[in-house]
């Protein structure tokens, strides 16, 4: 076998120079990236080396320049490995909006524009179906091409009867205690700031913090931040005994928001640790936070880890980071668990919204959370 070096800037300068002296039965032996210093180690030079080689021998049973390499094949074999699973991916997304459309076939065609819009904001299929063939009875029983005006007061009612046990607004003011559960990356820490900046400005409210997320260095300073602000004494809490220490020192207060650890609570260990380092007996309000743009699947798993948990209603953060907010209306229906918030930007206190039925029902329809 003849076998020869080959240096260029780029491998297509490299395969060219090999292909000029082999052809195209050329066999890549090796292939790699140099980087030569500049001055002072700066401005660094990349350039590919490349040894190529040829036997005639083997010229019949060549395929092309890559035909011998091992490392190639095996290139081949993971990239349609990769293929193949997209493949069954793209045939099971096919087959579900196969079956959803199917589903459809049964409505006229005037409601199909309602269904599909609630069927891209995510509301659960069997959601849409309930609401499609309450339309549709009506539709049947009165003998009338329904409008969307009339589409949509039905399935306003539809709503009403599902949520009417399900509670919405937003903190009572009842309770001293306003605890807020939830994962990493939700926002909690600003939510909170928003809640209680509003209780301080709105309701002339005494307020304090309370915070358990020791596992962040940058949660405590955010928070001190906040409450600094808002001329708020903040507590840190490591342990029970802390705990206790932290709610005699703010006995003064109205009210006290209490930041938890934002941890991977589909772990077991770190929601029974949350049990043990919180007083949940005390006069409290507990709500669990979620963000929209989470996987609703992911969603329902931190809900069934609460289940155990006095969860008064759901905050829903980052309404504005997603073009969809079936999930909120899914896990509330499935859980029976209500909304207190939702949020939609960073501003504090100005992005924050307390649920309603009315707005809920327009975000649904719209998607847009300044409705």
């Amino acid at each position: 076998m003849k076998m020869k070096k080959y240096t260029a800037a780029t491998m297509v300068e490299a395969m060219k120079k090999v292909r000029e002296d082999f052809g195209d039965d050329a066999v890549i032996l090796s292939s790699h990236v140099m980087k030569s210093k500049g001055v002072f180690g700066l401005f660094q030079k990349r350039s590919v080396e490349v040894v190529a080689g040829f036997d005639k021998q083997s010229e019949k049973k060549s395929y092309g320049p890559f035909a011998h390499s091992s490392a190639h094949s095996t290139a081949i074999t993971e990239t349609t490995e990769q293929l193949q699973k997209e493949i069954q991916e793209i045939k099971k997304l096919i087959k579900e909006m196969q079956k959803n459309d199917h589903t459809f076939e049964k409505y006229p065609k005037e409601l199909l524009p309602l269904l599909s819009t609630l069927r891209n904001q995510g509301l659960a299929q069997e959601y849409i179906v309930q609401i499609g063939d309450a339309i549709f009875e009506r539709m049947k029983r009165d003998k009338i091409d329904f409008v969307e005006s009339e589409q949509i007061e039905i399935m306003r009612e539809w709503f009403s009867d599902k949520l009417q046990n399900v509670a919405l607004g937003g903190i009572s003011y009842q309770k001293k205690f306003i605890n807020v559960l939830g994962p990493t990356g939700v926002g909690k820490t600003t939510t909170i700031a928003k809640i209680a900046a509003r209780a301080l400005l709105e309701e002339k409210k005494k307020i304090g913090f309370i915070t358990t997320d020791t596992y962040r260095i940058a949660a405590i300073e955010q928070l001190r931040t906040y409450a600094n602000l808002l001329q708020a004494p903040v507590e840190v809490v490591y342990n029970e005994t802390d705990f206790r220490t932290a709610i005699e020192k703010l006995k003064d207060r109205d009210l006290v928001f209490i930041d938890t650890a934002g941890r991977n609570y589909k772990e077991t260990k770190f929601v029974e640790d949350l049990k043990n380092l919180v007083d949940f007996s005390l006069e409290m309000e507990t709500f669990l936070v979620l963000s929209t743009t989470s996987k609703e699947q992911d969603m329902d798993i931190i809900v069934e880890r609460f289940e155990k948990f006095p969860i008064e209603k759901f905050i829903f953060t980052k309404t504005d980071e997603t073009s969809s907010i079936g999930a909120m209306i899914n896990l509330m229906l499935k859980h029976k668990i209500g909304m207190a918030y939702y949020t939609d930007g960073q501003e504090v206190p100005e992005d924050i919204t307390e649920a309603d039925f009315e707005k809920v029902f327009s975000l649904l329809l719209v998607g847009d959370p300044h409705v």
